[in-house]
């Protein structure tokens, strides 16, 4: 990773915690369409964010072990990423970005996050190998979360994904719908050479204080015929990569019937 970027870190620094239990819902393509229909049944459109573009450059090591962690069913999982939102062109100015540690344990999970300002040059895809911020000041941000790597972290994989914000009506959960799954990979050697794919179907996600789902989105969930899943959008990008570009099935979640 490059040395000799900088970014401004924002005022205020303080590092956001979010804690949350996330239930996650795979969508087949042909209901993407329904689901926002149900979804407005019985939400409100976020009002700060209902709709919008999130990009996300996931970091693992060489040995990709976050991946694998995630593969092998671990109870207790990291994930390193830094996220923008929208388009590099909707912004004048530097853009803000933020550096997230996502933690699971079992089926409850916290996100840390601080938010810097990065020229705009340092999010074009084709910068994105050196990473977007040194090598130094990840260290310390991490370190900051109290997360301290046992092995060099590095970029792999560029997500990015459009994504609805919904809150529900009568308990506040809230609700996202997220499409258009599209992955650009940044580690050139991984895989059979190929850069850019995209995601079938799209996923949907309530995150609430506590397992049990509103009854509302109970009755609209069943309507869909899905079930709660371990969904990770990291880790089918890069099983996805790691597949051989003649299976058929590698750009739908492992274990679903292949349906449009």
């Amino acid at each position: 990773m490059s040395n000799d970027k900088h970014v401004h870190i924002s005022v205020p620094a303080d590092i956001e915690i979010v804690q949350r239990i996330e239930r996650k819902f795979f969508i087949l393509p042909r209901n993407l369409g329904f689901v926002r229909t149900l979804m407005n049944e019985v939400c409100r459109p976020d009002k700060q964010f209902p709709k919008g573009q999130v990009n996300s450059l996931y970091y693992d090591t060489i040995d990709l072990a976050q991946y694998m962690r995630s593969i092998d069913g671990d109870l207790r999982k990291h994930k390193v990423r830094i996220r923008w939102y929208d388009k590099i062109e909707d912004y004048e100015g530097d853009i803000p970005i933020f550096v997230e540690l996502k933690m699971r344990e079992g089926l409850a999970s916290t996100k840390q996050r601080k938010r810097l300002l990065v020229p705009p040059e340092y999010l074009d895809r084709v910068s994105l190998s050196s990473g977007i911020i040194d090598g130094m000041t990840m260290a310390r941000i991490l370190a900051a979360f109290g997360y301290f790597p046992d092995r060099p972290l590095r970029p792999v994989v560029l997500i990015s994904y459009w994504r609805h914000r919904f809150t529900e009506v009568t308990t506040g959960a809230r609700v996202s719908l997220d499409y258009d799954i599209r992955s650009t990979l940044v580690v050139r050697e991984l895989g059979y050479g190929e850069r850019d794919l995209k995601l079938r179907g799209g996923i949907l996600e309530i995150k609430r204080p506590s397992m049990e789902l509103p009854p509302t989105l109970v009755r609209r969930v069943n309507l869909l015929h899905t079930e709660w899943s371990r969904y990770s959008k990291y880790g089918q990008c890069i099983e996805t990569y790691l597949s051989h570009p003649s299976a058929t099935a590698r750009l739908w979640p492992s274990g679903k019937v292949v349906q449009v």
